[in-house]
C-alpha cells in the first residue's frame, strides 16, 4: 500500500526552500511514495457559494492567512530536492489556467524529475477566485473536460490538434513532451458527475472529505462510469485520504480499511506540524503511519 504527504502548509512552511530541504528528506525516509500540492490562486474575504467542505462554510482559518504556494512551482522546487517522489497536485483548478499553458508547464517538471508528475485536476468552488482570474464559473466542468483532451493531445502527438469549444490549436509543436509522451492525470470530487468524469476518462481519482461509506458508493460509481466508457473497470487508480473527513480517524485501521476494501491504492496523510521545530514529530508520524497502517495493507 503507498501512502503520500500533504505539503506542510501551517505558517508558511511551504514557502521556505530551507525547510523544505529538511522535510522532502524526512518524508523520503520515511518511505512516503508521493507528494501532493493544493491550488488557490486568490482566496476572497467573502466567497459565494460557501465552502463545500465544511459545516459552516467557511474555509479552515481567515482568508490570508495561510501561504499557498503555486503548486507547479512548489513541485518543480521538491523536484530538484527529491530522489524519487510522485509529485502530484490536489487539485490544480484547471479552468483558471490555459489547457496549453498548463501542458507545457507540467511536460516540463515531469521531463525534469524523470517522469514523476502526477496532475491533479479539479473545477473548485470560488466565484470570487474565477473573477480575479477572467475565468468563465459557469461552464467549468466542460472546461475542464476539454482540458483534459487537449493536454493529452499536445503531450502525444507532434504536431497536435485539438478544436473544442474552449481549447483550438492546429497542427502545433509542444516540446518537451513528457517522459513517456503522458502524465497521469487524476481527478477530484465526489458529486455523481465528477466521479462519472474519473470513470470516463481520468487515470487517477483523488476525493477530498468523504466518508467511508460515500467512498465504498461512489467506487462502485467509478468502476460503473468506467465500464460503461469502454474501460476496464478497474482502470482509475484510487487515493483515499481518510483524515480529511475525520483527523481523529487517520490511524484506526478499521476506518482506512473500508477505504482500501473499497479499492484505494494510495493512502494520504497530513504532516502534523506547525513550526519547523517539529519535524522529528513528523518524522515519527509518518514511520508510525508506514509501519502500523499502510503497512497493514501491503
Amino acid at each position: 500500500m503507498k501512502f503520500g504527504v500533504i505539503a506542510p502548509y501551517a505558517n508558511g512552511l511551504a514557502s521556505s526552500g530551507a525547510f523544505l530541504e529538511e522535510f522532502i528528506g524526512v518524508v523520503e525516509e520515511c518511505g512516503a511514495e508521493s507528494i501532493w500540492a493544493v491550488e488557490h490562486v486568490v482566496i476572497a474575504q467573502e466567497y459565494d457559494p460557501k465552502y463545500p467542505y465544511s459545516d459552516n462554510g467557511k474555509m479552515f482559518g481567515e482568508p490570508g492567512s495561510v501561504e499557498m504556494p503555486d503548486p507547479l512551482e512548489l513541485l518543480a522546487f521538491i523536484a530538484g530536492i527529491s530522489q524519487r517522489l510522485i509529485l502530484g497536485t490536489a487539485m490544480v483548478i484547471a479552468p483558471l489556467h490555459s489547457p496549453t499553458v498548463l501542458a507545457k508547464r507540467v511536460a516540463t517538471i515531469d521531463r525534469l524529475s524523470g517522469g514523476r508528475m502526477e496532475i491533479g485536476l479539479g473545477i473548485g468552488w470560488q466565484r470570487e477566485e474565477y473573477a480575479a482570474v477572467g475565468a468563465s464559473f459557469e461552464h467549468r466542468g466542460d472546461q475542464l473536460t476539454e482540458c483534459i483532451e487537449a493536454m493529452r493531445e499536445l503531450w502525444s502527438a507532434q504536431p497536435a490538434t485539438y478544436h473544442g469549444q474552449y481549447v483550438n490549436f492546429d497542427r502545433v509543436f509542444m516540446v518537451p513532451s513528457p517522459t513517456l509522451s503522458k502524465v497521469p492525470i487524476v481527478l477530484g470530487g465526489h458529486s455523481d458527475p465528477a466521479v462519472k468524469r474519473a470513470g470516463a476518462m481520468a487515470d487517477g481519482w483523488f476525493p477530498f472529505t468523504i466518508s467511508p461509506e460515500e467512498f465504498v458508493r461512489q467506487a462502485a460509481l467509478l468502476r460503473s462510469a468506467a465500464e460503461h466508457a469502454g474501460r476496464d473497470g478497474n482502470a482509475v487508480a484510487m487515493t483515499a485520504w481518510p483524515g480529511s473527513f475525520d483527523p481523529s480517524t487517520e490511524e484506526e485501521l478499521s476506518v482506512v480499511k473500508v477505504y482500501v476494501d473499497a479499492g484505494a491504492s494510495r493512502l494520504i496523510v497530513n504532516p502534523r506540524i506547525a513550526q519547523a521545530k517539529d519535524l522529528p514529530h513528523v518524522r515519527d508520524q509518518l514511520m508510525r503511519y508506514a509501519e502500523q497502517v499502510a503497512g497493514v495493507f501491503s
